[in-house]
């Protein structure tokens, strides 16, 4: 199952690991490289001494190349750029801005450079920018998410731009990833699974929010700013339902709704507090029910999607068109 992406990236499978702030660190990215795939360091708003220490431990447990996602809206963003290029780091992914002014520095560099959109419109300004690939992320995913679904977003993106597509949101399994292959991506991005993996540093009890989530138990928060976040459903997803409702009414400003999700993704993944704290994840939650390995879930991506693709065309080979 080669692909631009793993040909460009020098990966053996086309599968990455979600950038996630708090969760993301340098033992699950290190991990999830070491095993075959692409582990990201989530740079999210940290200063660049953490993203430092977590390149370090990357290192420290594999050779193979690694990625830092880089929120281009975070106050530390130009450090993080300056550090991932004398670091030497080969793969940078995007998120929360525009990377165009930090191009040309990437690509010098030879850094490759991918950032996550929501929609066509933003895939094909990437493009132009000088993109390699872009990561096509539907609303399914966890944490900050756009309007369209993984199934109506991805395959637009493919038929919209010529460089490789990653597609994201939703895919936790074999048939999710071929699911996605089928629309057109070479890759895919998960998230959520490896976020409960063995190796990820992530509060037992946010794992166990997650292992024990049923299909419908996220819900989307802040919409009514303009930030919509995915998170399971707790004490805190209440109070942000409340909240938006006084915002409608007038009576709450979008200040005080950004104020409620405050420092509370590290509440739930550092500090375990899963019920006033902001358990981000994606909708395919109800899907998640163990802690694996990295090794073992990028195996069971990669050749559940195998056998399904070869399933699938078996059954079809005898269908005639006309």
């Amino acid at each position: 199952m080669k692909s631009r992406i793993t040909e460009l990236l020098n990966i053996k499978y086309p599968i990455f690991q979600g950038g996630m702030a708090w969760v993301a660190d340098g033992d699950l990215a290190g991990a999830v490289s070491n095993a075959g795939g692409l582990g990201i360091i989530g740079g999210g708003n940290a200063p660049k001494e953490v993203v430092k220490a977590n390149i370090d431990r990357v290192k420290s447990i594999t050779n193979r190349p690694f990625g830092v996602n880089i929120m281009l809206l975070s106050p530390f963003a130009d450090d993080i750029v300056d550090l991932v290029i004398e670091e030497g780091v080969k793969v940078v992914t995007t998120g929360a801005g525009n990377p165009g002014k930090y191009m040309e520095r990437f690509h010098d560099a030879g850094i490759t450079v991918i950032p996550v959109v929501p929609s066509v419109a933003l895939a094909k300004r990437m493009e132009k920018l000088g993109a390699d690939a872009v990561i096509a992320e539907g609303m399914e995913a966890g944490g900050h998410i756009g309007k369209l679904t993984t199934m109506a977003l991805v395959r637009q993106v493919v038929d919209a731009v010529d460089i490789p597509v990653i597609g994201a949101g939703g895919v936790a399994d074999g048939r999710g990833m071929a699911a996605v292959f089928m629309l057109g991506a070479e890759a895919v991005q998960v998230g959520t699974r490896f976020a409960v993996a063995k190796e990820s540093n992530a509060h037992p009890n946010f794992k166990n929010k997650i292992i024990k989530a049923k299909d419908i138990d996220t819900v989307v928060s802040a919409s009514v700013v303009g930030h919509p976040v995915r998170a399971i459903k707790n004490k805190l997803s209440s109070a942000y339902g409340q909240a938006e409702k006084d915002f409608l009414a007038g009576k709450k400003s979008a200040e005080e709704i950004e104020e409620l999700g405050a420092g509370a993704l590290r509440n739930a993944v550092v500090d375990g507090d899963v019920q006033n704290g902001s358990v981000m994840a994606g909708q395919i939650a109800g899907f998640v029910h163990e802690e694996e390995t990295c090794e073992a879930i990028l195996k069971d991506l990669y050749y559940g999607a195998a056998k399904v693709i070869k399933e699938e065309a078996a059954r079809w080979v005898e269908v005639s068109v006309d």
